[in-house]
């Protein structure tokens, strides 16, 4: 990966401009706990659908201020600014035009009024934006799935390690009770011998071909399409404007992983958390029968004989010789010699009861004197800025968030290329039966190489 540079007309440019902006806000509008200099600032990258989310978030918290977004979409990022600006206007009650607009992720990485920066961009960007801001010694909150490939996981832990930095991968399921309590059932043996977990999300990348629209001013589409192929512009990859949807780059091979990398980001990093895999990861993969059409039937086979199967099931679901336990967003069951213990799954079924109260009794009957406790964390962006002040690693570090998505990408090898292979998920390399080329991009477009 090459230097990140700019101009130096350009930085000039964007340093007078933010030299010169109130980016502070008075410390009167503040709680009282929380001075100016103890505020850790914001830059935010990839303003879409979820940065949205996540700003609505920051902008309401005393402890960090945003000073910066980013996005290739004029509207988007306007948009983004001005809900910055009027929300610290409010607070401050005077005029507050602080927040900065960027087109060029590398101007906000080079301010050195920033400390954190927080990237929502499409995956193909996350690897390389992510290095650039490790490098420049901001800490960084990145979402998943991690990086577009494998080659780029292992660069980027290299990189965070190098650096030194606190790196949370936005895998938030691990800071939800429900899910950490499943997975401290399994770790326990409460569930018996595990080995099988079926895992629920939708259908593997297909190639990209929607047919060309014409460019909207106010887009960089060269920009967009970034270190990936420069294609024919569709809305289908990029809505213009703000909008309220998860765009469909993320099923295109050229830019995303389909619903593998997407929601399998999630459930498989679930099933590795259970396992003990963080940092390793399957050693097996299978192709399903007539893979090249197949949606579901995918394996991942861990070093224990533990089989982990892509289906159209419940989630995550966790299936022992003593008992069974399935989980999902809001969802948990329990079930122990073949009879229902704790379950709240539809709240027009279980009107009687809640997630919360099942999980929680759950924990107190089963857990109560568990002998493996794991990382329990209530708020995934509090755990991380927690890190941020005590240099610690959070509960999704780089290197977690990296197994987790090499075992996607290890799975999307069974439905694109048939894979029946064997992997080696130390060195993240294949031990047998497949290709060096499949780990990397054939070729990083404009320089954006990793």
């Amino acid at each position: 990966m090459p230097p990140v540079t700019l101009s130096r007309r350009r930085f000039l440019q964007s340093t007078a401009l933010f030299a010169a902006a109130p980016f502070i806000l008075p410390s009167r509008v503040w709680s009282a706990e929380t001075a100016p200099s103890k505020r850790l600032t914001i830059g935010c990258i990839g303003m879409g659908k979820q940065m949205k989310g996540h700003l609505g978030s920051y902008i309401n918290r005393d402890d960090v201020e945003v000073v910066a977004v980013c996005d290739v979409d004029t509207t988007r990022r306007e948009a983004a600014k001005k809900r910055v600006d009027e929300a610290y206007s409010k607070k401050a009650g005077e005029t507050y035009k602080g927040c900065i607009a960027y087109t060029d992720f590398r101007e906000v990485i080079a301010r050195k009024d920033i400390d954190i920066i927080v990237i929502a961009t499409p995956d193909h960007w996350h690897a390389y934006i992510a290095i650039a801001a490790v490098r420049a010694g901001k800490d960084v909150y990145c979402e998943k799935p991690l990086t577009y490939n494998v080659h780029e996981a292992v660069e980027l832990v290299k990189e965070v390690r190098k650096a030194n930095r606190v790196f949370q991968v936005g895998s938030q399921q691990r800071s939800s009770k429900e899910f950490r309590v499943a997975c401290e059932l399994v770790r326990n043996g409460v569930l018996g011998r595990v080995s099988t977990i079926n895992v629920s999300f939708g259908d593997p990348a297909t190639p990209y071909k929607e047919p060309v629209e014409t460019v909207e001013p106010g887009l960089d589409w060269d920009r967009w399409c970034g270190p990936g192929p420069l294609v024919g512009y569709s809305p289908f990859l990029c809505p213009r404007g703000v909008h309220d949807n998860f765009p469909n780059w993320r099923k295109t091979w050229e830019f995303g992983g389909g619903m593998i990398t997407d929601w399998g980001a999630h459930h498989i990093d679930i099933s590795q958390w259970a396992l003990g895999m963080d940092g390793n990861g399957p050693v097996e993969v299978r192709a399903p029968q007539n893979w090249e059409t197949a949606k579901r039937g995918a394996q991942l086979v861990y070093a224990d004989g533990t089989v982990l199967t892509h289906v159209k099931g419940k989630g995550v679901s966790f299936i022992g010789t003593e008992g069974e336990c399935h989980v999902n967003r809001g969802k948990f069951e329990l079930i122990m010699d073949g009879k229902l213990v704790h379950k709240f799954w539809d709240k027009e079924v279980d009107k009687t009861t809640s997630m919360e109260r099942e999980v929680t009794l759950t924990e107190r009957e089963y857990l109560a004197d568990a002998k493996v406790k794991l990382y329990n964390s209530k708020s995934h962006f509090q755990d991380f800025l927690d890190c941020v002040k005590s240099r610690q690693r959070p509960i999704c570090d780089v290197e977690v968030g990296a197994s987790s998505v090499v075992a996607c990408h290890v799975m999307n090898f069974a439905y694109h290329y048939g894979a029946n292979a064997k992997w080696d998920p130390v060195k993240k390399k294949f031990a047998s039966g497949g290709s060096s080329k499949w780990l990397t991009r054939d070729k990083y477009r404009g320089g954006w190489v990793v």
